[in-house]
């Protein structure tokens, strides 16, 4: 045993010490980015001041910025219930446990396998036991498996990117859905005062056409704007009830379990910085999800490489048989024994080279899709500063 020991131990580190990494090593792939955004608002004149980043302001709860106690208590309520997003985690907990498992072949497979047996012969019986061990290990000469488990690690980050970006989408439809209830609501009273307005309008129609001095044409024009605006509000109660709606199952809850209680809008808007730099683009958790995948296509490349190399394994048994009611501990009922073997597929057809092939091509097209998520994202910036700068001279 004392043999067998020594023996695993040295192949161990004369395979540990000898070991690399095949395949490319993993780089960011570079990305064109602009020095500064095309419809970001100009240099302010003279006695004006430029909006700056607010570095030191909260990037968790974004819509806190509005002021709206019933919009911070819906999309709380996200994180509590919201199926879509338990099963993004779901995803990722299983993503975590894919890691540990690939990071499992690293090391033995340790088996404990005891045996008994009993056989006779006439009047006289005998009893075998047998205590043994086997353990088995595949060793990562050429990183393999070191690259099975960055590919994995890789993997798991883009899908926490993704949850950060399930959340952020979900937080962001809500709140689109809150304003445009809340929109819905002041539109609905509005039509009421117009309501009131043409009731009166369509009474002075009356009472004109009543004393001759207004033709039945003003009537009937006065109750056509009476009747198309009390339509109009009727719409308008239809598409508030379905925004709570849209909002209740955002939550994770029955539209029956959540009202949204009457409000108003805010009648001011938080300020918008002027300028963004685009190194807050590596923020968002969409860009951050395809350049995690870059990494992981370009860990599977190893591993493709990985099978044009012999694969070792190291096995090992040992253990103690013979009669329990004797010397069972005896030096001769101890077994051992070690074996290495190393296997190399000398013809396959051509299928590690088209798994390699097939390889490079998924980690070229990773990277042109982590590429369109940046243009992505500066384009929506663009549109988003674009917006900001032409609607401020709208709303003056």
């Amino acid at each position: 045993m004392a043999g067998f020991c020594r023996t695993t131990a040295v192949l161990a580190l004369a395979c540990l010490t000898s070991a690399c990494l095949v395949g490319p090593d993993y780089a960011r792939p570079s990305v064109e980015t602009p020095l500064a955004f095309k419809e970001a608002i100009p240099a302010p004149a003279k006695g004006w001041t430029a909006i700056l980043p607010d570095d030191a302001a909260p990037r968790g709860a974004w819509w806190s910025v509005f002021r709206d106690p019933e919009l911070d208590r819906l999309v709380r309520l996200i994180d509590v219930d919201n199926q879509s997003l338990r099963q993004a985690l779901s995803a990722y907990e299983q993503a975590r446990a894919v890691v540990q498992q690939t990071r499992a072949q690293l090391f033995p497979t340790v088996i404990n396998a005891p045996s008994i047996r009993q056989s006779g012969s006439g009047d006289v019986a005998r009893t075998s036991l047998t205590l043994q061990g086997s353990a088995s290990w595949e060793l990562d000469l050429v990183g393999r498996i070191r690259r099975g488990i960055e590919s994995s690690a890789a993997s798991a980050q883009a899908i926490a990117a993704n949850v950060a970006l399930v959340r952020l989408t979900l937080q962001s439809e809500l709140t689109t859905n809150y304003f445009q209830l809340r929109y819905q609501e002041s539109l609905l009273r509005l039509l009421t005062e117009t309501i009131s307005a043409y009731r009166k309008s369509l009474e002075i129609a009356r009472n004109q056409y009543a004393a001759g001095v207004a033709a039945r044409s003003d009537v009937i024009t006065a109750e056509t704007q009476l009747q198309t605006t009390q339509a109009a509000a009727i719409a308008v109660q239809l598409r508030r009830a379905t925004f709570a709606h849209a909002i209740a199952i955002l939550t994770g809850h029955p539209p029956s379990e959540i009202s949204v209680p009457q409000g108003r809008l805010a009648s001011r808007l938080p300020s918008i910085p002027g300028s963004l730099p685009s190194r807050l683009l590596e923020r968002r958790p969409d860009i951050a999800e395809a350049e995690r995948l870059v990494q992981a296509q370009s860990a599977r490349i190893g591993v493709a490489v990985a099978a044009f190399y012999p694969s070792v394994n190291l096995s090992a048994s040992g253990g103690i048989a013979g009669d329990p009611t004797g010397v069972f501990f005896a030096v001769g009922n101890q077994f051992w024994s070690v074996t290495g073997a190393a296997t190399e597929v000398l013809l396959d057809g051509g299928a590690r080279s088209a798994a390699l092939r097939a390889a490079r091509a998924a980690y070229d097209a990773a990277v042109a899709t982590y590429r369109q998520s940046v243009l992505t994202a500066f384009r929506e910036v663009e549109d988003g500063l674009a917006g900001a700068r032409i609607l401020e001279r709208q709303l003056r």
